[in-house]
């Protein structure tokens, strides 16, 4: 099964609706909350190449992107094999 990590920080709406998709289509992931963590969000803005909006998110170490993408991944039926599932699971 892919490693999915998120970076997220506290009231963030985007954040919380991917967080929700992960979760409808049962998926583990890893949560890094950059809110307290000025390390971890410069670690989340090297990762990213310079993305500084939350969420980014990281399938296998590879950035997907934000909530939007993730949604659009989802949407086109490229998420499922990113996440080692056929689109039909």
């Amino acid at each position: 099964m892919p490693k999915v990590e998120i970076y997220t920080k506290m009231l963030c709406p985007y954040c919380t609706r991917a967080k929700a998709l992960l979760n409808d289509l049962q998926t583990t992931f890893t949560e890094h909350k950059i809110f307290w963590s000025p390390k971890k969000f410069e670690e989340m803005v090297e990762r990213s190449n310079g993305g500084r909006t939350v969420p980014q998110i990281f399938i296998d170490g590879q950035c997907v992107g934000g909530c939007d993408e993730l949604h659009t991944l989802n949407r086109e039926g490229k998420l499922a094999p990113l996440l080692g599932r056929s689109s039909a699971d």
